[in-house]
């Protein structure tokens, strides 16, 4: 049975990010030796899920849909949106959340809950993010 293509590219897209998530989670086990599930669907950290998913999105619409086509160029578009709102806006967000926690800590303020500071990404974090989501089209070509 051969899968239609729209629904091939969606997959191998969302396959990215999963991959993507999932790595964040066996390099924290090797790096701090204990399992953490937190890592399999929490946002920032290497490589952005965000970044494989539209990238590798992107790269196979254009091989299916030629890389001069107009939705391409769409696709392109919004996954540079989605990798900037990540290593910008969202990393900002993050570093702006660490300082409110430490003056949350410091004040020893009680009914407020800590803020989740690693909502972005480093621009290193995004283009291994960006690489592993062309690859991971290239492997489903």
């Amino acid at each position: 049975m051969t899968i239609p293509v729209g629904i091939k590219i969606i997959l191998v897209a969302l396959f990215s990010g999963l991959v993507a998530q999932f790595a964040k989670f066996i390099s924290h086990l090797i790096m701090y030796h204990k399992i953490d599930f937190v890592k399999l669907y929490q946002t920032g950290g290497m490589p952005s899920a965000h970044s494989a998913g539209v990238m590798a999105l992107s790269t196979m619409v254009g091989v299916y849909k030629g890389f001069g086509s107009i939705l391409f160029a769409i696709t392109l578009y919004f996954s540079l949106i989605v990798m900037y709102d990540a290593a910008g806006i969202r990393r900002s967000a993050g570093q702006q959340a660490r300082v409110l926690n430490l003056i949350i800590e410091r004040r020893e303020i009680k009914d407020v809950s800590k803020l989740m500071e690693q909502l972005g990404h480093t621009p290193f974090e995004v283009l291994m993010g960006t690489i592993l989501g062309i690859l991971m089209a290239g492997v489903f070509l």
